[in-house]
């Protein structure tokens, strides 16, 4: 069971032996584990591994299966194990390295893989689309070229149907189990399931267990020899059945440490019933953002932003609003083709139905129906271990009626949601798979909704604070109370014990150190605004492209500091196209873009960038004891935390690609981040019956004028963790004064400062003399 995780980023720039070299270095930083990202053969040359092409091979790239084993043995040497990343939602849409898709291109639904692929073989007339060319194929005749079995586009190759290779161009395109098209088609079109919006990555259905064994022998092989010993779970809501698939992996590994990547809405809990050790942590990161957050400063700087920018209620001006209009803009671009799919299957299961009170309903009303209750969805899916009901509300389903004019084509609605909440029968009724497709769909497009209408979207909208549009946060309801923060932790302790916690990961939008940073600004909204305000009256055209956007750019650069203007240009460009408002991906804007990355040169990287800067560096004291404080807290929660690469010591990184540069083992210069990381990790591995499943976890209440500002608690009653939350505000009104923090018995040694012990009722004050933050072990009799 691991004590702590470190996440590395595996590429061909960073291969298994490089890890292998790291090894020494994060065991004598207290490591248990080394979190290893996908292991298996990807796409030449991928920087993630997500992509992966052959779930039978380990990566060649990156030393191959004895390059694996070899890590794996010289971790062992140093007391330490390896957690690999599964990708069990889907694989690489690249036949030229896929053979397992090659050969469903070639021989269509009758090949013995066709059953790998959740492919709609009723759509498109029973072809595979793929969204390719670079315009409409009559455009392209020019590079399709027949190459012997092989019809080769550019850098694509699909193999060829057997006695098609000397058929003209045209018959032969017809004649093909696949359908070259414009990549514009892709989101209307296509009839095959893939990762959100990714037309790159197709979807494989794990619930069939032939294809289970296949995708998985290799990785249980690994287990079961003894080369990984856990796994993280990626995407488990893209699944088909995630019930059926957590189930049949935990018997198949015999229980090893598993976590899942599953977002958790807040209030939304996970399955009891899924045979995990838990979450990968974005829950655990929330509550820790959200402890260092001042929310009364929170709801006042968004205020002020919304002054300064006057962005529409639904485009950035109100986080509800703005989560559901991008969630209508993905449903009826990105993600039309699923929607079509849903109708689809509607129209089919009320045109049969023997209840005739489910007959004559428009496809265009169900459709409208399927849309408005996805758009209303709290969290990322229904399961079918809970109630669809509590998921799929009345209340939202009257929401939903409202968007009809006739009240009986209103009826859609209930009919939709009647499919999904009721269950669909024995298998004896003619419509039994129809239904089960129906709430499968639905369930698989409710979480790629939630992901690109949420994450992808309305997070580069809505912006007053970007420390709270972070994977797994509500940025409408930002900052959690002590008290709040106390009773999670006390359930995670009582339900989850090893669960994964994290506070930056390779998804996260921007590294723990850089969000702790932006979270001193709700301690000083009205300060912020001004300055704002100041640079763009005294610095002409400084305003922005708009100023939403400039909005964020200041943000950007006070929470990063002193940056190469490269670095803060590239995730700005990535961030108006998410936003999609003014270009995107699909639709640049080159006018619009141009303007951003001259703002981004002019202002916050150019001259008025250095009055932001002084006022990071007046605020440096507090960006500290936030950065030190989400650190230690992380680090002594209940869980088991992962550590990003690079994020023991400071680390301040941007969205990717900017957080998965290359990171040096050991730092250069370790700082007293560093210090910390080592001293609560080793702590752990000393004392792992102090943080582990017979662990507890018990607020400890400062008393005095300043209590508020100090939250503690002690685990199993051998380790206590105290850290400053809310500085500026508690420098503002006055310090700590006679503040004191009631011990446990007996006597407690500083694991931060060596020398100092304290006992009873310390001084608060002196508790932070050197640090905003202390550890102390409990020492002596009965410890």
């Amino acid at each position: 069971m691991p004590t702590a995780t470190y996440r590395l980023q595996l590429q061909p720039a960073f291969p298994f032996a490089a890890a292998a070299a790291a090894v020494p270095y994060l065991a004598s930083l207290g490591v248990s584990h080394l979190h290893l990202s996908p292991v298996l053969e990807a796409v030449p040359g991928s920087t993630h591994g997500y992509d992966v092409v052959d779930h039978a091979r380990v990566r060649e790239e990156l030393g191959g299966e004895e390059g694996l084993r070899s890590l794996a043995r010289t971790a062992r040497e140093h007391g330490m194990g390896l957690v690999a990343d599964l990708v069990p939602n889907h694989m690489a849409m690249a036949p030229r390295h896929n053979r397992a898709l090659w050969e469903v291109l070639r021989e269509g639904p009758g090949s013995p893989y066709a059953r790998w692929f959740d492919i709609d073989w009723e759509a498109q007339g029973g072809r595979v689309l793929l969204p390719v060319l670079g315009g409409p194929v009559g455009s392209q005749l020019d590079h399709l070229v027949v190459d012997g079995d092989v019809l080769r586009y550019h850098d694509h190759a699909f193999p060829l149907r057997a006695g098609t290779a000397e058929l003209p161009l045209p018959e032969l395109l017809d004649a093909q189990w696949y359908r070259p098209v414009w990549w514009r088609l892709a989101r209307t079109e296509l009839n095959y399931r893939r990762f959100f919006s990714i037309s790159e990555l197709i979807g494989v259905r794990v619930e069939d267990p032939e294809v289970f064994d296949a995708t998985h022998a290799k990785i249980l092989q690994l287990l079961c020899e003894g080369v990984l010993d856990g796994l993280r779970v990626d995407h488990p809501d893209g699944l088909a059945d995630p019930d059926g698939y957590l189930a049949r992996l935990h018997e198949a590994t015999g229980g090893r440490w598993t976590v899942v990547e599953k977002i958790l809405a807040d209030g939304e809990r996970l399955p009891e019933s899924w045979p995990v050790a838990g979450t990968t942590g974005y829950d655990a990161l929330r509550q820790v953002d959200g402890l260092f957050t001042d929310r009364t400063g929170a709801y006042e700087l968004a205020g002020r932003y919304r002054a300064f920018a006057a962005p529409s209620a639904d485009r950035g001006g109100n986080w509800d609003a703005t989560v559901r209009r991008a969630a209508h803009k993905v449903l009826t671009h990105e993600l039309a083709a699923e929607t079509d799919r849903l109708t689809r299957v509607a129209t089919r299961l009320c045109a049969s139905a023997p209840d005739l009170a489910l007959r004559d309903r428009a496809p265009w009303a169900l459709r409208t129906a399927v849309e408005e209750l996805l758009v209303r969805m709290r969290v990322y899916r229904p399961y079918a271990s809970g109630d669809a009901a509590a998921v799929v509300t009345e209340e939202a389903a009257e929401e939903a009626r409202l968007a009809f004019v006739v009240p009986e084509e209103a009826a859609a609605v209930g009919i939709v949601r009647g499919l999904l909440v009721e269950p669909p029968g024995d298998g004896s009724a003619p419509d039994h798979a129809d239904r089960v497709e129906f709430r499968t769909r639905f369930a698989q497009t409710a979480s790629a909704l939630r992901a690109k209408s949420v994450e992808d979207t309305a997070f580069y909208r809505y912006v007053p604070l970007l420390s709270a549009t972070e994977v797994g946060g509500d940025p409408g309801r930002p900052g959690v109370s002590p008290e709040d923060f106390h009773a999670y932790c006390a359930r995670v302790q009582r339900d989850w014990p090893v669960t994964g916690t994290v506070v930056s990961t390779h998804d996260t939008k921007r590294s723990a150190d850089v969000r702790a940073a932006l979270a001193v600004l709700t301690e000083c909204p009205v300060r912020w605004a001004e300055l704002l305000a100041e640079v763009a009256r005294s610095e002409e055209d400084l305003g922005g492209p708009d100023g939403q956007l400039a909005w964020a750019a200041w943000q950007t650069v006070f929470g990063l500091g002193p940056a190469e203007e490269g670095r803060v240009r590239q995730a700005l460009l990535k961030h108006v196209r998410e936003a999609g408002m003014y270009t995107s991906w699909t639709e640049q804007e080159p006018p619009y873009e141009e303007a951003v990355a001259a703002f981004v040169a002019a202002g916050p990287c150019g001259p008025p960038g250095e009055r932001v800067a002084a006022f990071r560096k007046a605020l440096e004291p507090h960006i500290r004891a936030n950065v030190l404080g989400t650190a230690l807290v992380h680090l002594t929660m209940p869980g088991v935390p992962d550590l990003y690469q690079g994020t023991e010591g400071e680390y301040r990184a941007l969205v990717d690609p900017d957080n998965r540069r290359p990171v040096a083992f050991p730092p250069e210069v370790p700082g007293e981040k560093d210090a910390l990381t080592a001293a609560a990790l080793r702590l752990r591995a000393r004392r792992p019956e102090a943080f582990g499943t017979a662990a507890s976890y018990d607020p400890l209440a400062a008393e005095g004028p300043a209590a508020g500002h100090c939250v503690a608690f002690v685990r199993s009653g051998a380790v206590v963790t105290a850290v400053t939350r809310l500085s500026l505000r508690l420098a503002e009104a006055g310090g700590w004064h006679e503040t004191r923090l009631t011990l446990p018995p007996g006597r407690w040694a500083d694991l931060l400062t060596r020398g100092r012990e304290f006992t009873g009722h310390a001084r608060v004050a002196d508790l932070f003399e050197r640090l905003p933050v202390v550890l102390l072990e409990r020492v002596g009799e009965g410890m």
